[in-house]
């Protein structure tokens, strides 16, 4: 009997130890389980945020204006946003397809120097200026980076042209107010009878020259803008204007006149229009004969405040149309500066009329005359 009991008791105790360690095993694999059930959704997680990170990363890249193209170690494309496909036209498949030749180079060498290497080049039609940087980021791998900078060239070209016009006109007036006073000078002793000729001259000159400094610093303050919080009356403007001029009209020989077909508001700056207003009509009386007339018509169409000047003169020939509204651009360059012009002044307009968000625009006939008109927006009533 003992030995029953003992075998029975052997034998239950067998099966606990087998069960406790069928538990521990089961237990081991529960927390193996759920450690690989936490891993994987950690993983998840992680491949989640990458996901996210990856389409920021594609969503800001792809709203740059520049152009992004990562290549691998290999020379194989592997990321390119859309701005890289709008300024080489097409995206590169690898390294050594890209065009222009000058950037596909700067990537070659930045490859093989492991520094960062520039590139300018010119390509398109019409011609556009690139601008590309290679960048090596290791492992062989090169990032290039490409802008256009078409437009900060043609600036840069504009404020040379800008600077060397700008010291021409200055020149010219400042070296006739020299050889002026040095004339005078001479003459106090020599000859008095010259003295009121070169004075006149002395004093034609200075009043010219500040002309151009005054025309030049309108013109910087017109490139900051313009403020537009008043209701200005144009009629009142233009009337002040050609009662402003009709005695020098009257001198030249020109007939001027005024023609309200409406009273139209704008929203505006009075300073600017005023401005606007007296250098159409000034540009208008210096290239008209005597003998000929000047028209000034005020009305509304569609939504718009229309002013007209128009003027019987000598007319601008069709090739220079296009560029009559550029500083310092004179189709007569010997008559504008006969009549005491700037070259300023139709360019003043542009700006005025830019900043109030309107439109000018020109039709002439050579010999027979030219008319500007001008388009602003009506103030709301």
């Amino acid at each position: 009997m003992d030995a029953v009991l003992i075998v029975a008791i052997g034998a239950a105790a067998a099966a606990i130890v087998a069960l406790v360690e069928l538990t521990r095993e089961r237990r081991r694999r529960r927390a193996e389980t759920a450690e690989k059930d936490r891993r994987v959704a950690d993983l998840e997680v992680r491949a989640t945020a990458a996901e996210r990170d990856r389409e920021q990363m594609d969503l800001v890249l792809s709203s740059m204006r520049d152009g992004v193209v990562l290549f691998g170690p290999e020379g194989d494309t592997v990321y390119a946003n859309l701005g890289a496909e709008r300024h080489l036209g097409a995206i590169p498949r690898a390294a050594g397809k890209v065009l222009p030749l000058a950037l596909r180079d700067a990537c070659r060498r930045a490859g093989e120097l492991g520094e960062n290497v520039s590139a300018e080049t010119q390509t398109g039609a019409p011609d556009r200026w690139l601008r590309g940087s290679a960048i090596p980021v290791g492992a062989g791998a090169v990032l290039l980076v490409v802008r256009d900078v078409t437009e900060a060239k043609r600036l840069d070209a504009v404020r040379r042209d800008f600077v060397a016009n700008a010291s021409h006109e200055l020149k010219t007036p400042a070296a006739s107010i020299q050889a002026a006073a040095e004339t005078i000078n001479s003459a106090a002793i020599d000859d008095r009878a010259v003295i009121p000729r070169f004075a006149a001259q002395l004093e034609r000159e200075a009043a010219r020259l500040s002309r151009i400094v005054s025309d030049l610093l309108d013109l910087s303050r017109l490139e900051a803008g313009s403020d537009l919080h008043e209701i200005v009356a144009l009629d009142a403007i233009v009337r002040d204007e050609i009662e402003r001029y009709d005695e020098r009209a009257a001198e030249a020989g020109v007939q001027l006149s005024m023609t309200a077909r409406s009273t139209p508001k704008v929203h505006g700056s009075a300073r600017d229009l005023v401005l606007l207003v007296r250098n159409l009509v000034d540009n208008a009386i210096r290239y008209t004969r005597p003998g000929g007339r000047i028209s000034v018509e005020l009305g509304e169409d569609d939504g718009d405040a229309v002013l007209a000047v128009s003027d019987t003169g000598v007319g601008i020939p069709q090739r220079d149309l296009p560029r009559v509204f550029e500083r310092f651009y004179r189709v007569d360059r010997a008559r504008s500066r006969e009549t005491g012009g700037t070259g300023l002044g139709l360019s003043i307009v542009r700006h005025v009329v830019e900043n109030h968000a309107g439109r000018v625009s020109v039709k002439s006939e050579l010999g027979r005359g030219t008319r500007f008109e001008v388009r602003l927006p009506v103030a709301d009533r």
